[in-house]
């Protein structure tokens, strides 16, 4: 692919004198493991001592690009924690103060990626702000107000043409188009059909995937300071972790190095 100041004329030729004689050998797509759904609530807490902040990260198995649910779930993740006005960053961060900023995605892949919600809070206030996901998280399976689904759609439409601003943002932007097999109306068709999103769509998207219940809730925190008021909470099993349980003890350095 090449993307540029260049005509089909001028760079067609140089390409077939490159690569005109090649010629690739077939490949055995991978066998993947089927990835199972988060079945249960649970904490996972790695202790962090002197840590300024406590990362919070909840989450649980999304879905493939190819969904037919994936404008619904464009319209649904800004409304959530996709934008600076989303539900997630108004709350933790403008409402309350617990947060620098507060988002959350869908990993969109050939195979299912991750929903996650995520943000950096105060320390002491992980217990208030991890209520405050959770408030979020069960409320986003409410019906959204027409105020919250005309201002994501219209986020998403006037952000889009950011997507090609640049070479390589076009570049990439072509990328997606090939990997995942769109159709080349897919561009000039993204905003028509975010517009067509309506708030049953949104609501029906929400509950297909998203289920406060069954999510994982990973914190990286100061544990002595933290796992009181995590504990009272009493919204999951905790368990704990060192940093050394889950990437290895430090490597020790050569004292001649």
């Amino acid at each position: 692919m090449v993307v540029g100041d260049v005509t089909a004329s001028s760079i067609l030729p140089k390409l077939e004198r490159q690569f005109g004689k090649w010629k690739g050998r077939s490949v055995v797509p991978p066998k993947w493991p089927t990835a199972h759904q988060v079945e249960e609530r649970k904490i996972y807490f790695v202790d962090k001592p002197g840590a300024a902040q406590s990362e919070i990260r909840i989450g649980r198995l999304g879905v493939s690009r190819l969904t037919e649910d994936f404008y619904a779930l464009e319209v649904l993740n800004t409304i959530l924690g996709g934008s600076f006005t989303s539900r997630l960053n108004q709350n933790l961060r403008e409402q309350h103060g617990y947060s620098y900023g507060a988002s959350s995605s869908f990993a969109f892949r050939p195979l299912p990626g991750p929903f996650t919600a995520r943000a950096a809070v105060q320390t002491d206030v992980t217990d208030k702000a991890l209520t405050e996901f959770m408030k979020e998280l069960a409320n986003i399976m409410q019906p959204v107000s027409d105020e919250e689904l005309t201002r994501a759609k219209n986020y998403l439409a006037l952000g889009y043409p950011g997507n090609f601003e640049s070479v390589s943002q076009v570049a990439g932007q072509l990328i997606d188009l090939t990997i995942y097999n769109l159709p080349d109306s897919y561009f000039n068709s993204y905003i028509q059909k975010v517009f067509a999103v309506s708030k049953d769509d949104v609501l029906r998207a929400a509950k297909k995937y998203l289920d406060p219940e069954k999510v994982n809730i990973v914190i990286v925190g100061d544990r002595a300071k933290v796992e009181a008021g995590v504990k009272a909470l009493e919204i999951a099993p905790v368990h704990f972790f060192t940093i050394d349980d889950v990437l290895g003890p430090a490597p020790v350095m050569d004292s001649n190095d």
